[in-house]
């Protein structure tokens, strides 16, 4: 069972909505090849807003993530591509069902 998790929300620049969805697209074989993200969502949740809801066992695996290679990228390129900061939020997941 997963039990902690980051909501991360991506308010993209109006131009750059195509730049931010290919980040996100090519993010994810870098993702799979971390061994502690047990699950990884990029989302869009409106027409310049994106997230990324990922899910780990232990903080020691987030903590991984947020200082891997994904997560330098992001905070690289965020100036650029985002009208703000991306908001981190560290949660807590209280129940799952993930494929066995």
């Amino acid at each position: 069972m997963v039990k902690v998790a980051l909501l991360v929300i991506l308010e993209a620049k109006p131009e750059k909505v195509k730049e931010v969805e290919d980040f996100l697209k090519s993010a994810l074989p870098t993702v799979q090849k971390e061994t502690e993200t047990t699950a990884w969502f990029a989302i869009r949740l409106g027409p310049t807003t994106f997230g990324i809801f990922d899910a780990f066992p232990s903080d020691s695996g987030r903590e991984a993530h947020l200082t891997g290679d994904v997560a330098k990228a992001l905070m690289a390129k965020a100036k650029d591509l985002f009208s703000k900061p991306p908001s981190i939020q560290k949660v807590d997941v209280l129940a799952d069902k993930l494929p066995k």
